[in-house]
């Protein structure tokens, strides 16, 4: 009778194993075998991380393996296994693997395929065109839509992370709780002993240092002693925490009414204002999404207040960005007096601060969780609910939003409750010249790693997809795509993702876009919040006084009376502190220990694109020695694989 060798791997993450009977069964092209149960007598099999051999002999021939189904039954309490793969050797000594990496709960079962990409297309025979679409039915039940709140791209319908499909939830070793995570920071960073002081201001600036901790050699400590320069206020619109919004000014808005004469004692190359911008040396950042929002009662005696500042910058004659000018408001007027670096010291530098405290808003909110977090949640979900697991765009983004959807769970449950296309956007932004801007890292380094990715996804999609015409009539791709479009953008053009995809071309830069905003653009805003903004001055959180609507009015209590009170203060490193760490076991970019593909052309690619990455590792080494400030967010091994933080 014919013998199968059958290989079964566990999850070697916390609690994988199990004491489950695990049965298997296996289904030919000539036959099914019957329900066998895995078992080793006087051992205890699937344990974690363990790999359990069995012999299997069945009844009669069964042809060509076309699926191995796997079930869980319950021996005394039901108890949760993940399944990393299957592997089988044929009795004509041909080996078979099933990569499954998923977890089995309850009464559980999966049938798995072979590791083999497959599109729609190459699937003739019934049985699994069948496992195909009764694989995303059963998706499409357990990931659903739904509108967190209005305007916002929809996220998955779960209101904790526990009603999350199992096999999308952190891993007990991995599982981020942001109460305990932030009660761990507190108690790292020394500051629990603030927190008696909680609505009380301080004194000076100096007395932020009681809740500072120093780290030899760090940003963080750079800009503690450099804050109120205007050149490192410059220098964090090309490479802090917000690097997207500074942009070249090709025309002075007329909110904005500066003349040379305004600014004549910070132009230095004996120019105009008008000639400056026509040879392209100022630029701008304007927050007017902030505009029109009231200030925020925290409680009833404490309120917060917004401004949605316009700033304008220089680049001066060594190619530094510094601030000429800057209005607290959108709309000109008497009660809105335009800041210049000549008016009276503390008149500058609250107006700074002021724009500090908006930069800090719009990174939180728009830079950070709307275009990293909530997007990359968006390919997510569609990616679950419209690609099965033998299609090879899954098997290349599965490890991109891993943990996301869980991670995005929890900030709404416990962060954001009621309580509680790169190159292309550079150059919009006129931000491209590497020769006028030579001091851009994060273009420099973000442009490097895109081009990595963008080679690596050609390179797969040019394996599965040998022309435009396959990748137009791929129905499971333009459903893909489609749901990201009318779901998750909210049927908008203006989000820029395109209703379908045409071109191998297309294809390959939208999977570029999925892959680098769940990495590297994620990693660009994320990890370097404690170094920017764990000095309160430079980031604050919260400002409790309106915007000054007069000069020559400020004082240096003033502006400790509008920064945040120690309670404040306190909260706020600790979420800096607890948002920048990675994670134990971080896999970075270019990290595929789930061995979806089994394909030796996509392991060679997987092997290009690992050596083009450290490359720019390299690369930004060498660049980054004996800086005092220097850029390594985008160094590839810095950056996670996906928004998991």
């Amino acid at each position: 009778m014919p013998s199968y060798t059958v290989t079964v791997a566990t999850g070697s993450q916390w609690f994988a194993g199990t004491d489950d009977y695990i049965y298997l069964s296996l289904v030919g092209s000539t036959g099914c075998s019957e329900r066998h149960l895995l078992d080793k007598a006087f051992y205890n099999d699937f344990e974690r991380g363990a790999v359990d051999s069995y012999d299997v002999t069945v009844d009669e021939e069964l042809g060509d393996i076309q699926l191995v189904k796997i079930e869980k039954r319950k021996y005394w309490l039901h108890d949760d296994w993940y399944l990393k793969y299957v592997t089988l050797k044929t009795p004509s000594g041909d080996y078979i693997e099933f990569p499954c990496y998923r977890w089995l709960t309850g009464e559980g079962e999966v049938v798995l395929r072979d590791g083999r990409a497959k599109l729609a297309r190459d699937d003739q025979i019934h049985i699994l065109k069948q496992h195909r679409r009764l694989e995303l039915e059963t998706r499409q039940k357990q990931y659903r839509w739904m509108e967190w709140n209005p305007g916002f791209p929809l996220s998955i319908d779960a209101k904790c992370h526990r009603d999350l499909p199992r096999d999308i939830q952190f891993d007990s070793e991995k599982g981020v709780d942001f109460v305990l995570n932030y009660s761990k920071a507190m108690e790292n960073l020394f500051i629990n002993r603030f927190m008696h002081m909680f609505q009380s201001s301080w004194s000076d600036f100096a007395d932020f240092e009681k809740i500072f901790v120093k780290i030899s050699n760090t940003i963080s400590e750079r800009v503690m002693n450099h804050w109120q320069e205007d050149l490192m206020f410059g220098y964090q619109f090309l490479n802090g925490c917000n690097p997207v919004l500074i942009r070249r000014c090709t025309e002075l808005p007329a909110k904005l009414p500066v003349t040379t004469e305004m600014v004549e004692c910070s132009l230095e190359r004996q120019l105009t204002l008008e000639q400056e911008v026509e040879q392209g040396n100022i630029f701008i950042v304007d927050f007017e999404l902030l505009d029109g929002i009231d200030a925020n009662k925290t409680d009833p005696c404490t309120l917060q207040f917004l401004a949605a500042p316009i700033c304008l910058l220089y680049k001066n004659l060594v190619n530094k960005m510094v601030p000429i000018a800057i209005q607290l408001n959108q709309v000109p007027g008497d009660e809105n007096p335009i800041f210049f670096p000549s008016d009276s010291k503390y008149d500058w530098l609250l107006a700074k601060i002021w724009v500090r405290s908006s930069d800090f808003h719009i990174h939180q909110t728009i830079t950070h969780l709307l275009r990293t977090h909530l997007v990359s949640e968006v390919f997510g979900i569609a990616m679950y609910r419209q690609l099965p697991a033998v299609h090879p765009v899954f098997k290349l983004l599965v490890a991109h939003v891993r943990f996301t959807i869980a991670i995005n769970t929890k900030a709404r449950e416990q962060l954001i409750c009621e309580y509680g296309l790169f190159d292309k956007a550079i150059k919009a932004r006129g931000m491209d010249s590497t020769k006028d801007i030579p001091y851009y890292f994060y273009r420099d380094d973000g442009l490097l790693v895109w081009e990595a990715i963008r080679a690596f996804t050609a390179d797969v999609v040019g394996i599965y997809y040998e022309s435009d015409q396959v990748v137009e009539e791929d129905p499971e791709l333009q459903a893909f795509v489609k749901d990201v479009y009318v779901y998750g953008m909210r049927g908008r053009k203006a989000s820029g993702f395109p209703k379908s995809i045409k071109t191998r071309e297309q294809l390959s830069e939208y999977l570029t876009v999925v892959i680098f905003t769940a990495s590297a653009q994620h990693a660009a805003v994320n990890f370097g919040q404690y170094d920017w903004c764990s000095w309160i001055p430079n980031a604050p959180p919260t400002m409790r006084a309106p915007p000054p609507s007069a000069k020559g009015v400020v004082t240096i209590e003033q502006i400790v009376d509008t920064l945040p009170d120690r309670g404040r203060s306190c909260w706020h490193l600790g979420a800096v502190w607890a948002l920048s760490q990675f994670q134990e076991n971080e896999l970075f970019l270019g990290m595929y220990p789930e061995e979806h593909f089994i394909e030796k052309p996509v392991k060679e690619a997987m092997a290009r694109f690992r050596k083009n990455l450290d490359g720019i590792v390299s690369v930004i080494a060498e660049r980054n020695k004996n800086k005092k400030l220097p850029y390594y967010y985008l160094s590839p091994d810095r950056i996670p694989n996906s928004v998991a933080i």
